[in-house]
Parts: C-alpha cells; sequence; structure tokens
C-alpha cells in the first residue's frame, strides 16, 4: 500500500493530537502533576498538534520545515527524560530543584511502560512520519 504525503502528515497529527489529549488526561483527570521535564515535552507536542493540523487543510508539504525541529527537540528531552528515570543520567543533572522531581515514575503499565516512554514513542513516530513525508514529496 503506497501512502501519500497527506497521509504521512496526517498520522503524525493523529499521534500527536492523541498525546497531548493523554496528557491532559493524565494531568487534569488522573491528578498526576508533570515535572519540569514533562512540561518541556508538552510545550513541544502541544504546538504540533495546531501547525499540522494548519498544514494538512489545503496541503502544504513545507508542513515538515515547521513541524521537524518541535519534533527533534521534543525526542531529544524526552530521550534525556527517558534515560533520567531509568537512572542512566544522574538526578543532579535534572532541571527539577523544586516540586515535582523529574526521576519519579508515576506510572508504570505492564512493568516497563511510562510516560516519559510514552512521549519518547510518540516524539519517534513523529519525526519517523514527517521524514518519510519530506522524502515522499520530493520525489
Amino acid at each position: 500500500m503506497k501512502l501519500s504525503a497527506w497521509s504521512l502528515v496526517f498520522a503524525s497529527w493523529l499521534i500527536a493530537a492523541c498525546s497531548a489529549l493523554g496528557a491532559l488526561f493524565l494531568g487534569e483527570v488522573m491528578g498526576f502533576a508533570p515535572c519540569v521535564l514533562c512540561w518541556y515535552q508538552r510545550m513541544f507536542m502541544f504546538p504540533l498538534v495546531f501547525i499540522l493540523a494548519v498544514g494538512l487543510f489545503p496541503f502544504d508539504p513545507k508542513v515538515v520545515r515547521y513541524a521537524l525541529p518541535l519534533a527533534l527537540v521534543g525526542l531529544a528531552v524526552a530521550v534525556f527524560h527517558l534515560l533520567l528515570t531509568a537512572g542512566v543520567i544522574p538526578q543532579s543533572m535534572t532541571p527539577c530543584r523544586q516540586g515535582i522531581p523529574c526521576g519519579l515514575v508515576q506510572i508504570q503499565w505492564f512493568g516497563f511502560v511510562t510516560i516519559p516512554l510514552l512521549s519518547a514513542l510518540g516524539f519517534f513516530s513523529i519525526n519517523l512520519l514527517l521524514i518519510a513525508s519530506h522524502f515522499k514529496k520530493s520525489s
């Protein structure tokens, strides 16, 4: 099955929208307070919902140039957060000085699925889809 560039950007938007709604659900409904690194990840994920939606109707292949930098930096923050919760990066290297500690694992489903892992997977998927979309339109 051949996917169009529009379909790839739409899939990116769908992941960004689900990630944003999931973050809001965990924070506002479930009552899990976000740490500083979680806030940084939100700062990079939430605008993607709007940027990708604007680029879809009508489809503008240049949307990748605006969305990809946000997704790349968001992925870097998410991987840093993931490594911090895994104990690879020491707690002393975190920006979390007050409030919720960044290394705290608030949710752990199936023994390994944490909020930072979900964020990293979301950003990674968005990056892959946007890069695939870029190469789809240029060929």
